[in-house]
């Protein structure tokens, strides 16, 4: 264990659990934020006058300036308190969502979608890798579950939730109550949180030489085309039950309920399997993926099928982050530095991802991004040839 991941708890943090729900709390609102447009794409696209392809660099941009957030804010706070770090994005998160409901055009919006970009590359940089911090060695593969339980919770309550929200009210009124609930958790963070100094700050060679851990490369390889391939097909998910499936609007929100909830399932599952064997867990998402994706346009052309694949493809990425992270902290020298790398690709990849499906949803169709989902293939023959045998093993 590097002394970027020793422990932080003292008398301040008698409660180190409390912290550990305050991340996972930043992390549900920061993912529900970026990802909340794909629910509402349709009706942001038809009052502001774009297509929905266009729609989706609010998509796309957040996870671009998140990509080089991660990476590049925390070298320049160098040693600042990570407590008061991750505060003060949650507070940036509340200005950004205000800004994003009051967005007189599309422009303004997706200026407003860059300062929520900053906060999740920022957040997640930080926060990936602070399980070894709050809580003893013992806790840390079930912190890390409740944790990135924050990106399933989101997929399960934040983006239906507040795609309901629109649909019921208006998405202005969705996009900013995530306001609100951010001044909340940013005061969460400051109370609960220890005080976490940065032992080792962050250096632009410190990230290079991640690149050289052959363990730490291989993920980032297999999770960029991972994550590309999922949000090519994801980023217009509503659209597509619609067309494909035959789904009314008046539906989609509560199947986006039932697909976060399918994450949350998924996730629990990987973070029992994940910490002993993170080979097994992430190989296996990627085959899932492209099966459950690809298949989609032939299988899924009733409502019921359109469902029941919905559900599969949910439990399978709900599976990603904390079997990802599993592997970053048995193969990194320096687990802040991998997290953040991680962090990068993982963003840039969200951002690819979606603006590639909507070149080609707008060039093409709608099933033509889904095969987006095959780069997943790509990622598992990878993973299969290049995976050093210590990841492949049981932890000794």
């Amino acid at each position: 264990m590097d002394v970027s991941q020793t422990p932080a708890r003292d008398a301040t943090s008698a409660r180190p659990w409390w912290a550990v729900v305050a991340v996972m709390a930043g992390i549900f609102l920061l993912v529900t934020a970026e990802q909340l447009p794909i629910g509402l794409l349709s009706q942001v696209a038809g009052e502001l006058g774009v297509t929905p392809g266009m729609a989706g660099l609010m998509v796309t941009v957040p996870g671009v300036v998140a990509a080089f957030a991660a990476p590049l804010l925390p070298i320049a706070v160098g040693r600042f308190d990570r407590r008061a770090l991750l505060a003060g994005l949650m507070g940036l998160m509340t200005l950004a969502s205000l800004g994003s409901a009051l967005a007189g055009s599309f422009l303004t919006l997706l200026a407003a979608r860059m300062l929520v970009g900053v906060c999740i590359g920022g957040f997640w940089a930080i926060a990936g890798g602070l399980a070894p911090r709050l809580v003893d060695e013992a806790s840390v593969p079930r912190a890390m579950t409740v944790i990135f339980g924050g990106v399933a919770a989101a997929a399960v309550l934040g983006v239906p939730l507040g795609t309901w929200l629109g649909e019921f009210s208006h998405w202005r009124v969705a996009l900013g109550s995530l306001g609100g609930l951010s001044l909340l958790t940013a005061v969460a963070l400051w109370c609960w949180l220890p005080r976490l100094p940065a032992h080792r700050p962050m250096r632009l060679g410190g990230l290079a030489r991640q690149l050289g851990n052959r363990g730490v490369r291989v993920a980032v390889f297999a999770t960029a085309l991972i994550v590309i391939g999922h949000f090519m097909a994801y980023t217009f998910i509503s659209p597509v039950l619609q067309e494909i499936s035959g789904i009314p609007l008046s539906r989609i929100g509560s199947l986006l309920l039932l697909y976060g909830a399918a994450g949350m399932v998924g996730n629990l599952v990987a973070g029992r399997i994940a910490g002993r064997h993170p080979y097994r867990a992430v190989l296996a998402i990627p085959v899932l993926l492209a099966l459950v994706v690809l298949g989609f346009p032939w299988l899924g052309t009733t409502a019921s099928l359109g469902v029941t694949l919905l559900v599969i493809w949910g439990a399978v990425f709900g599976a990603i982050s904390v079997s990802v992270q599993s592997w970053i902290l048995r193969t990194a020298t320096h687990t802040e530095a991998a997290t953040a790398l991680m962090a990068f690709v993982f963003n840039l990849s969200i951002g690819l991802g979606a603006l590639l499906g909507g070149r080609v949803v707008d060039a093409v169709s709608l099933s033509g991004a889904l095969l987006g989902a095959g780069l997943a293939f790509v990622a598992a023959a990878w993973l299969v040839a290049r995976t050093p045998a210590r990841v492949v093993g049981p932890p000794t």
